[in-house]
């Protein structure tokens, strides 16, 4: 029953987004109202979140009929030192969604009316532990901008439709739903439009069974872990996975996350809120983390996730980048035009003596000759490398290509690396494939048992390895099944005599009809 409530409540929820999404059709362009309907969606949950929390303080103190949102301002002041040390944030009860939504459509100025409540919003969490995840958080909200709309009326009717639209969402009280409501519709938003527009690079989307994967991968054995680290992490998906996973309390130090993309970067912020993790259980940061890594004095991390950036970096003669001690290790970086074994290095260096980094990569650093090979060389070498995934291709919206999991180790008990071909666990959905349950279960047994099985895994030992160059292609180790009909070739040339002496038959037949017809004309 409480799938079947969960199915139910997933489905209402998406439909109320499409309808948004059909009401705002043309004014518009998807991956701006995105933005907007997202902004707009955490505007009301932390406005929902805020007055939920005062109001069960109220009543538990014996306050039956208090409203949070019916009170005055200037009394709604004396909260506001205590709510920005506990939630981060403060909202006078006339900024708080309801309230400004309820008048939206009677506001002419209602655009500058957001503008001035998104400052204030901001502005409260400024000189406190709280404002980095605060500051420029409504940043892609602009609601005064010609995306919105090409006439100051036509961005406010838009405004009333969308705030409208969000207000009749039935997402109740949020942690009374069987579901994850504000975090359900974020991930339904981002997968509708990163599917509809092809959307690539920064504001990349990893779906959520590729991310599930991930995460499985990076935690096998543990129930609790530190902390949780994506160094490229967009819109922060791949986090919140081990936060549903393992459970938020099993977290204990928080979420950690770099993104140089200031898009993504604020999304990845909203999400959090979002899902409902709080100010102080992640740090984001929005610097380019290969140039200007933000998590130097941190403890190592116990679990990276990551799905790489198809991205360039810096010169690879950099002196700088070359001895820094994440890189220089392997005595070479990366090359400038394929960021990718730099991203694996720099999560080799923030990974913890018993941590996992499980990472997707493009296929092509697994055989690359030049520094891609030295690199695979020295991280074979200090027997680095757990396992090697070949994934199905056509995952990820925007690419079809077919890409790879590399999963690191520090504390390997042998001197093997594992390949696993998974290359068929996929169920085909419309133009895109996917990772089912059953999909998931069959790579994580592959893994955990860590033996050969014929066309599926191979546990390669390290001389191998080496004998083939640090190729470190699944190919390379597991075999194909040739799926071919296998033919019997006896059987076969029995046939084929058959064939030839029936043909011998009616061909004599033949030559004996044609005789007779002209034996018959010559008379």
């Amino acid at each position: 029953m409480a799938d079947i409530k969960k199915e139910q409540e997933c489905e209402e929820l998406h439909r109320a987004i499409w309808s948004i999404a059909d009401d705002l059709r043309g004014s518009i362009d998807g991956w701006d109202f995105k933005s907007y309907v997202l902004g707009m969606m955490f505007y009301r949950y932390i406005s929902e979140n805020l007055t939920n929390y005062i109001n069960k303080d109220e009543i538990e103190a014996g306050n039956d009929d208090f409203d949070y949102k019916e009170l005055s301002d200037e009394i709604s002041e004396q909260a506001r030192k205590d709510m920005v040390q506990t939630k981060g944030f403060f909202i006078l009860p006339s900024e708080l969604f309801c309230n400004v939504q309820k008048n939206a459509a009677k506001d002419e100025t209602l655009n500058m009316t957001l503008e001035k409540v998104f400052k204030n919003i901001e502005e409260s969490a400024k000189g406190t532990q709280s404002e980095a995840n605060f500051s420029g958080l409504f940043d892609d909200i602009d609601v005064n901008s010609n995306k919105l709309g090409g006439t100051f009326a036509k961005r406010n009717e838009n405004l009333v439709k969308m705030m409208g639209g969000i207000a009749n969402m039935k997402l109740g009280n949020y942690q009374d739903n069987s579901i994850d409501a504000f975090g359900d519709a974020y991930e339904y938003l981002m997968c509708m439009y990163a599917s509809n527009s092809g959307k690539s690079g920064g504001e990349y989307y990893t779906p959520q069974e590729v991310s599930g994967l991930l995460t499985r991968l990076a935690i096998v054995g543990k129930s609790e872990v530190n902390k949780v680290y994506d160094p490229a992490c967009g819109s922060g998906s791949l986090l919140l996975k081990s936060a549903k996973i393992l459970g938020k309390d099993a977290v204990r130090q928080g979420f950690f996350k770099q993104e140089k993309n200031l898009t993504t970067y604020n999304l990845c912020r909203i999400n959090m809120f979002l899902h409902d993790i709080d100010y102080d259980k992640f740090d984001i940061a929005h610097e380019d983390t290969l140039i200007s890594p933000q998590h130097w004095d941190d403890e190592p991390f116990e679990v990276i996730v990551s799905n790489l950036p198809y991205s360039k970096w810096e010169d690879d003669d950099n002196p700088v980048l070359i001895n820094d001690p994440r890189f220089s290790p392997a005595g070479v970086l990366a090359p400038k035009s394929k960021a990718d074994m730099a991203f694996i290095m720099h999560s080799l260096s923030w990974l913890a003596t018993n941590g996992a980094a499980s990472i997707v990569c493009f296929p092509g650093i697994m055989y690359r000759g030049g520094d891609e090979q030295k690199i695979r060389k020295y991280l074979i070498d200090n027997n680095f490398i757990d396992c090697i995934i070949q994934l199905p291709s056509n995952l990820f919206f925007g690419t079809s290509i077919a890409t790879c999991i590399m999963v690191l180790k520090k504390n390997k008990t042998d001197n093997n690396t594992l390949f696993i071909d998974a290359s068929k666990e996929f169920i085909k959905v419309t133009n895109n494939n996917k990772l089912t349950d059953e999909n998931i279960s069959n790579i994580l047994k592959l893994y955990t048992d860590r033996q050969n099985v014929e066309y599926k895994a191979f546990l390669a030992p390290y001389q191998q390895i080496k004998d083939e160059n640090y190729n470190l292609s699944v190919s390379t180790y597991v075999e194909q099944e040739d799926t071919r009909e296998i033919i019997d070739i006896v059987k076969l040339n029995a046939e084929i005599k058959e064939i030839v002496a029936r043909e011998n038959v009616l061909r004599a037949e033949i030559d004996k009809i044609i005789e007779e017809i002209e034996g018959g004309n010559n008379d």
